[in-house]
Formats: C-alpha cells, sequence, structure tokens
C-alpha cells in the first residue's frame, strides 16, 4: 500500500507586505542619508569658506600708520578685530588666534541641523572650519 502524503501549501499571504515596508524603510533612510550628508558638507563648505574670508580680511588690516604714509607694518590686534568683525557681521561662531606673532587662524563652528536622520536620532551635526593668513610686510613683492 502506497501513502500518500498530503502536502500542505504554505500560507504566503502578505509576505510581500513585510517586504514592501522594509524595503521602504531601507529607501527612506537611504534618502535621508544622502540628503542630510549633502546638507553637511555644504554647511562644512559654508564654515570653512566664512574662516577664509574672516582670515583674509584680518590680513589685509595694516592699522592706522599705513594710512597716514608712515612705516608699513601688520597691526596684531587690529587683524583679529578686523577678522572677528567679518565673522559677526556674517552671523557665524568663531575664534581669532594669532600664532607665532604672524599667522592669523581662524576657526568657526556650526551646527546642521537634519531634515531626515531625526528619526533614527541625529537630530544635528557639528561642522567647523578653518583658514590662516600669514601677517606678513612685503614690498617689491620681497618679504620685510
Amino acid at each position: 500500500m502506497m501513502r500518500h502524503r498530503i502536502r500542505r501549501q504554505r500560507d504566503e499571504r502578505g509576505a510581500i507586505s513585510v517586504w514592501f515596508a522594509t524595503a521602504s524603510l531601507v529607501m527612506i533612510i537611504l534618502v535621508g542619508m544622502t540628503v542630510d550628508v549633502g546638507g553637511k558638507v555644504h554647511a562644512q563648505q559654508q564654515a570653512r569658506s566664512a574662516a577664509a574670508q574672516a582670515a583674509r580680511t584680518g590680513a589685509q588690516e595694516v592699522g592706522s600708520t599705513a594710512i597716514r604714509g608712515d612705516e608699513l607694518r601688520v597691526d596684531l590686534n587690529a587683524a583679529k578685530s578686523a577678522a572677528q568683525g567679518y565673522l559677526n557681521a556674517a552671523g557665524v561662531e568663531g575664534t581669532v588666534t594669532v600664532v607665532n606673532g604672524d599667522t592669523l587662524i581662524v576657526r568657526t563652528t556650526d551646527t546642521y541641523d537634519s531634515k531626515f536622520l531625526g528619526i533614527i536620532g541625529l537630530d544635528s551635526m557639528k561642522v567647523t572650519g578653518e583658514a590662516s593668513a600669514r601677517l606678513i610686510r612685503a614690498q617689491g613683492g620681497t618679504e620685510q
């Protein structure tokens, strides 16, 4: 006598719904990462640009001696003040320091607020920028 095996068909109803829900969640996270990482990169570029502009502004500050026609010299305090003034006018948080008596260093900080990644707990990302400028006196293309 042959035994007949009765096969039960697996009930696969709803399996596509689970797959679709999982794939949709993964796609939302990937799109969110793309948008927010791109936004962070843009904010980072803006922070670096602001630091570079502030350093350039400070480096161009030669002080009142050059305006009066006296000897040309770099005024370190005026350079720091001009760079910090640029940051304040641009609404950017940052610090300005002078290193080795001739290098102006500007560091900026900002925060990028996430658009999508907040759903996984990443609400904001810190961005920084840094730039420097040498404060030198040159005459006829020669450093003095």
